[in-house]
């Protein structure tokens, strides 16, 4: 029998002479080695069906209002809640079995709390749908268990943020305690709290079943009318281009039919990529090897609270007697070829990349080091570059809609995030803050000036020093991530005037500020003739592109607009000394009398044409020189 002691020491042992203390310490940094497809034993589903048939389990209709690609969490969701808000002619399709891929073999964890409020109310809306809005509706226990979750703070910073936390959760009814090492003893008996400040503790915190929420989803949306398919892959995603060069969504094809249809969800998973490619989509995912090990029998384990580690990047859940351990991995393997056959597979284990998840375990549950190992589960999943998910219209494509890069939390978000996939599909956005009136119930403010005080962090003084240097002097600032984009044609003007707040009647050389009316702000600038150039804050650039992209589009105007963000830096030089920094710089006079605020110009720069702008940022004093140059200036 395998134990996490003994799989440390045989991990570290292979790398140099043996020592007499176990040694909890990497001797590798990157993992060399591809792991190899194991054999597991599921052959076609979870729910041991017999007989399983090569062909999809109903019928293709010839027509759907939405078409959902992928029985996982996501796609079950998304189905779940575009039935329940009504769209009734709805289909899923799942080329295997429900839950294939990745779903299937998820540890299932569900957190309450997390930093940013969206997700704590897309959580709480998925824990709602799984542990009483299903039950309620279709009669079936969904494999949901309340047995609380323990965050653990080995530093202070780690401590002060959980209070955030709980200061947060208090907002949205979430109970949670701060306790002390000792209390943190009294709760969980075999847990080590010598290096612990304290820990954050969610009662009703708990896991869900992936194959019996997955089921009792569909089963809740066919009741209403919904269309569940099985064994049913989709081999292309039929485009049109309208009259107005807008391209849509036409159809779904697979191997046994083609569906019209004006929206499909892609809730491929690690397949979202090549079912954006079908389109046309770009979907910026990745796949990775994700893992965790299932223990024998721990006596005294039972009841106990799942337990999440930041600091060790391990999470402990409780499987009923025993525990599954895993975390995010380091150094993760890359699954550079999916595999379109693989639906209830594995891979072998790297011990390698996965032994920074023993060590932190062990530490916090000592126990662990003597426990054996009954099972090890490695298998695939899809992260994203911000370790966000990605959700709404694709830009390239109207009606395909991406539900996909879920970075391991796709059970946890589901329901949150499948709801609200449903209402942009059949409302838009229009609901939130519209409906709400000002200030009603606002108790945050009060919650805050009850139990905060004030620390400075450890970098407040680096960032002190930068901020006081440019008020004083002068700094440059790398902007260059900035969306550049150029607006010109017959109607240019038209549809600048119809797009922005701001009178964009100007005469070239002029700057102007202002935003879509309630979307971004945005700095805009006429260039000469009937042409604008357009800077965009680079977290809303793939947004402004196609909010002006559909306007245009929609209203019919002939122009054009061009994407230049990866031909053209930025740099802005602010501060009361920027002018003259600029003026050894630029060959151009810089006063106000030749150079007016809010203006531009195109000068030479050691050699390159720029663009400069002048802009006020501030106090009057505090000015600030934008440039813009292509890639060759340095």
């Amino acid at each position: 029998m395998a134990f996490l002691g003994s799989a440390v020491r045989r991990v570290v042992l292979a790398a140099r002479p043996p020592l007499s203390p176990l040694c909890r310490t990497s001797t590798r940094s990157y993992s060399t080695e591809q792991t190899k497809e194991k054999n597991v034993p599921y052959e076609k589903t979870l729910k041991q069906d017999e007989g399983v048939s090569s062909g999809p389990t109903k019928p293709l209709p010839r027509s759907a209002d939405a078409v959902v690609i992928g029985g996982g969490s996501l796609g079950c969701q998304t189905v779940y809640h575009l039935a329940k808000m009504g769209m009734t002619n709805v289909v899923l399709l799942e080329r295997d079995r429900l839950t294939a891929g990745t779903t299937w073999h998820t540890a299932g964890l569900l957190w309450q709390l997390r930093p940013s409020d969206v997700e704590v109310e897309l959580l709480a809306h998925t824990r709602n749908v799984i542990s009483k809005d299903l039950e309620e509706e279709t009669g079936l226990h969904t494999g949901w268990i309340q047995n609380g979750g323990l965050f653990i703070a080995s530093n202070k910073q780690r401590l002060d943020e959980y209070k955030r936390l709980m200061s947060l959760g208090k907002v949205y009814g979430i109970e949670s305690y701060v306790l002390s090492p000792a209390e943190t003893k009294d709760l969980y008996p075999l847990m080590n709290v010598d290096d612990l400040y304290g820990t954050l503790y969610v009662p009703k915190d708990g896991t869900m079943d992936p194959a019996g929420t997955c089921t009792t989803l569909t089963r809740a949306a066919s009741a209403r009318g919904a269309m569940v398919i099985e064994n049913c892959p989709v081999t292309g995603i039929q485009v049109r281009t309208d009259d107005l060069g807008v391209k849509r969504v036409k159809a779904v094809e697979t191997a046994h039919g083609t569906i019209e249809t004006p929206c499909v969800v892609n809730c491929a998973g690690v397949w979202a990529t090549k079912l954006g490619e079908m389109a046309g989509v770009k979907v910026p995912l990745i796949a990775m090897h994700h893992a965790y090990v299932v223990t024998e029998r721990i006596e005294g384990i039972q009841n106990m609270p799942n337990v999440r580690d930041h600091d060790a990047s391990v999470y402990l859940r409780l499987q009923g007697d025993a525990l599954s351990v895993g975390g995010y991995e380091q150094n993760p393997i890359f699954w550079d070829e999916v595999s379109d056959k693989f639906a209830f597979s594995l891979f072998d284990l790297d011990w390698d990349v996965f032994m920074q998840h023993i060590e932190g375990a062990i530490n916090r549950v000592p126990v662990l080091e003597q426990t054996g190992i009954k099972s090890t589960v490695c298998g695939p999943e899809s992260f994203t570059a911000d370790h966000k998910p990605l959700m709404g219209e694709a830009p390239e494509v109207r009606g395909f809609f991406l539900g996909c890069g879920f970075n391991s939390a796709g059970m946890m978000l589901g329901g949150g995030c499948g709801r609200e996939l449903a209402h942009w599909i059949i409302h838009y956005d229009y609901y939130g803050a519209y409906e709400t009136k000002k200030n009603v119930n606002y108790k945050y403010n009060e919650l805050l000036g009850k139990e905060y005080t004030f620390d400075f962090p450890p970098h407040h003084d680096v960032i002190k020093s930068e901020c006081l240097s440019c008020r004083h002097g002068v700094a440059v600032f790398d902007m260059s991530y900035f969306g550049k984009f150029y607006l010109t044609g017959p109607d240019a003007k038209k549809a600048a005037d119809w797009l922005f707040t701001a009178d964009v009647n100007k005469k070239p050389g002029h700057i102007t500020l202002f935003s879509h009316l309630i979307t971004h702000f945005l700095l805009f600038s006429r260039a000469s003739g009937d042409a604008y150039y357009l800077a965009i804050g680079g977290g809303v650039a793939e947004h402004n592109w196609n909010h002006i992209r559909t306007v245009l589009q929609d209203q019919g105007f002939h122009c054009h607009l061009t994407d230049f963000s990866e031909d053209m830096g930025m740099i802005s030089i602010q501060g009361p000394k920027s002018r003259a920094v600029l003026q050894e710089v630029l060959d151009t006079d810089l006063s106000n009398e030749a150079f007016p605020f809010s203006t531009h110009k195109v000068v030479n720069a050691a050699g390159h044409q720029v663009s400069a702008d002048f802009i006020k940022t501030g106090e009057f004093t505090l000015e600030r020189m934008g440039v813009t140059c292509d890639g060759q200036c340095n």
